[in-house]
């Protein structure tokens, strides 16, 4: 395993979007294997291909390892929402999260916002950990997956 210095957090470009959808459907998996998927790995693809990588701020984790350079890491932010964060399963735990949210309070400093689910206690911690505050909870009638989730509110 490489340690921290060996990755980079950088803006992604279009050749970053399949390693970066691929992320997230791999993480998504692991992190949420009750929560059903209303798109297709494909539709995902096509999604960050078409939309998140083009007309979002969008950032990769980048890691060098023995094989070269792979992404390892996805954050999207949409002004004061912090609408993505997800981590190849076998880099959680290594910093690279905490990185990811230093990097969110550094461009959304006036304060930050996100949803997570409420089945994804992992990322509730995680979030607390970094002075997210629980604000508002539904029943997932919002979302596209009908899958009960909280809001998390930063404040500087």
């Amino acid at each position: 395993m490489s340690d921290e210095a060996d990755v980079t957090l950088r803006r992604a470009t279009a050749p970053d979007a399949a390693a970066a959808a691929d992320v997230w459907l791999r993480s998504f998996a692991a992190a949420l294997p009750t929560v059903v998927r209303p798109r297709s790995d494909d539709e995902v693809r096509d999604y960050f291909r078409d939309v998140v990588v083009p007309l979002r701020e969008t950032w990769v984790a980048e890691e060098r390892g023995p094989q070269g350079l792979r992404i390892v890491g996805v954050m999207v932010l949409d002004g004061d929402l912090l609408s993505q964060l997800y981590l190849a399963p076998d880099r959680r735990g290594h910093g690279i999260g905490d990185r990811f949210v230093a990097l969110a309070k550094e461009r959304g400093p006036q304060g930050l916002h996100l949803w997570t689910f409420q089945v994804n206690k992992p990322a509730h911690r995680f979030y607390e950990r970094h002075g997210f505050v629980a604000a508002e909870y539904t029943d997932g009638s919002g979302n596209e997956e009908r899958e009960p989730d909280v809001r998390y509110v930063w404040q500087p």
